[in-house]
């Protein structure tokens, strides 16, 4: 895929922003940063300024600049006590001044990496539902398919069935011996119901 391509493709950012506006192809230069990297670099200011480490950086800068406008020597101090400290207000306003708008741009690009994920939560949970019905109805296949098969006890009576043609079919001495074993073996039955036990 050519390298041009590859921002079109990024997931990261709304489909609108992807597209070159009224149909103009973009140019795309070296010298010229993308339109990416301003908001890399806000998410990165507003990702530290979330963190503790930046809290303690601003905590123990206000602190040394206090410390340094009340106890150096009075030529040296550059911010009045007894105005209540404008300089360091004014430094503290524009910092935040700065930070709301660069947290502001990084929750904007994080909505917008929210909703491509949602979007392709969304597209895989629909073919997770098609592959489910899909397999459902060819459990519902296979059930209906289990019912035309033959039981266990369907194919005993079938294979006695053929034993008894089979056993019919045997020349006519066999079956009389058959038979003959088979009233011996009735008999002995019967003697021994009767004989008296011990």
């Amino acid at each position: 895929m050519a390298r041009a391509n590859r921002a079109d493709l990024r997931l990261d950012s709304p489909k609108g922003v992807r597209t070159p506006a009224l149909g103009r192809k973009r140019r795309r230069s070296r010298d010229r940063p993308s339109r990416d990297r301003f908001g890399r670099f806000t998410e990165a200011i507003a990702r530290g300024m979330g963190t503790p480490w930046f809290l303690l950086g601003l905590t123990f800068f206000a602190v040394s600049w206090i410390a340094w406008n009340t106890l150096a020597p009075v030529q040296w101090r550059f911010d009045s006590v007894s105005l209540g400290f404008i300089a360091l207000t004014l430094v503290l306003s524009m910092q935040a001044s700065y930070a709301a708008p660069m947290i502001l741009l990084a929750q904007n690009r994080q909505d917008d990496r929210d909703r491509v994920q949602f979007e392709q939560d969304r597209q895989r949970a629909e073919r997770n539902l098609a592959d489910t019905e899909y397999l459902a109805r060819e459990v519902v296949a296979l059930r209906l398919g289990m019912k035309d098969l033959a039981s266990r006890d369907f194919l005993r009576s079938e294979l006695r069935a053929l034993l008894d043609n089979l056993e019919e079919r045997e020349d006519p001495d066999k079956q009389t011996r058959k038979r003959l074993r088979k009233g011996d073996r009735e008999r002995d039955r019967d003697r021994e119901e009767r004989s008296p036990s011990a």
